[in-house]
């Protein structure tokens, strides 16, 4: 009797990483990103180069809790030895949390239907365990100007002026995004911002969080904010918030 036919599985993982020391999460030449240190790993653990696809791109310098990917293999041994397989090998700065088996048609990018990203900032300088995850702003905040302004951002609304020039090599033909969530606590020195939307354009979270810092300085007006939405331009009004303050948080698929 001839063995049973292998059988690969589709495999949802979340994960979580500091990227300070990243240059992101997408592979890219001569570069050290998460997915090329999770894809060797996964060559280590089955013998073989296994390429893994998330959920979407994050910066040089950005973290993330909830960044999810998937990737197709046999493994025969359960879910849990294979998430055991995964703590061993991989650097202290990225770990994976969670792993399911899903059907052969699910994909982490295009089956998700919103993410959720939270920045941080710090008023004054942060202390030294807490630098390289927060934005250290100096000058005083106008706390309630800085709400008024993310309540004019968010809905649904054309953020060609809130994505960087040129990103990813090309201007977005369709800019348009439903900001569903963009909040902010203040407590302490620390301010935490959050957003949701079914997606998020190139640098569009670090550019909301640029301007947000910029109307709280008194640089920026709210009805100068409005019309720099409505004028679906990149202009140098609009400051992009340094990357370390940034976090993946959740994907959403249902």
């Amino acid at each position: 009797m001839s063995a049973p036919a292998s059988k690969t599985q589709r495999w949802k993982c979340t994960c979580a990483y500091d990227g300070t020391g990243f240059a992101g999460w997408q592979s890219q030449a001569r570069s050290n990103a998460v997915q090329d240190c999770i894809e060797k790993r996964l060559a280590q653990i089955f013998g073989h180069p296994i390429r893994i696809h998330g959920s979407g791109r994050t910066d040089s310098g950005v973290h993330a809790h909830g960044q999810v990917f998937h990737f197709d293999a046999e493994w025969r041994h359960g879910v849990d030895k294979l998430l055991a397989a995964f703590r061993v090998g991989l650097p202290d700065t990225v770990q994976v949390k969670a792993i399911r088996a899903v059907a052969a048609d699910f994909h982490a990018r295009f089956d998700a239907k919103a993410k959720r990203y939270v920045y941080h900032l710090q008023l004054g300088d942060a202390d030294p365990f807490h630098r390289a995850y927060c934005w250290s702003v100096y000058r005083p905040l106008d706390f309630t100007a800085m709400q008024a302004a993310a309540a004019v951002l968010r809905g649904r609304h054309d953020f060609r002026a809130f994505t960087a020039l040129g990103g990813q090599g090309e201007t977005p033909e369709n800019a348009v995004r439903n900001l569903r969530r963009l909040d902010l606590v203040k407590r302490g020195r620390s301010i935490t911002i959050t957003a949701e939307a079914e997606g998020f354009l190139y640098k569009m979270m670090r550019s909301l969080v640029g301007m947000l810092v910029s109307v709280g300085e008194g640089k920026v007006t709210l009805a100068e904010v409005k019309a720099i939405l409505a004028s679906k331009e990149r202009t140098a009004r609009v400051l992009t918030a340094p990357p370390q303050g940034l976090f993946l948080v959740k994907v959403f698929y249902s």
